[in-house]
């Protein structure tokens, strides 16, 4: 890996986190009117949080508990919640589902990164 990317495990530990933070965020969308999110710098949680130290088995079975309840937090919306509102702190604004789909789209975009 170049000295420049992340190891897969610290990708596997982003991935994971994308996730669990993907979940709060759908959370309030659906129960509070339009939040604004705070900037998630995704770098310094991986130093923080010792991306590059943690355990890969452990990792891998929390990347898949974490996709795990985000899907399931998605399948059980009601079709009224999707079109929910919210913003980041840079002002962009998404709904449920297009934050959603970007959600998704993330480990698809890692996986290339990693050479897969």
């Amino acid at each position: 890996m170049a000295d420049d990317r992340w190891s897969v495990l610290e990708y596997a530990c982003h991935v994971r986190d994308v996730f669990s933070l993907a979940e709060r965020r759908v959370r309030l969308m659906a129960t509070d009117h339009d939040p604004t999110f705070a900037n998630w710098d995704q770098d310094a949680t991986a130093v923080e949080d010792r991306y590059n130290q943690q355990d890969a088995l452990v990792v891998g079975a929390e990347v898949r508990s974490a996709a795990t309840s985000f899907a399931d937090l998605l399948d059980g919306l009601t079709a009224d919640a999707w079109p929910r509102p919210g913003r980041r702190s840079d002002g962009a604004c998404f709904t449920i589902e297009t934050f959603a789909r970007y959600v998704i789209h993330d480990p698809i975009h890692h996986v290339v990164d990693v050479g897969g």
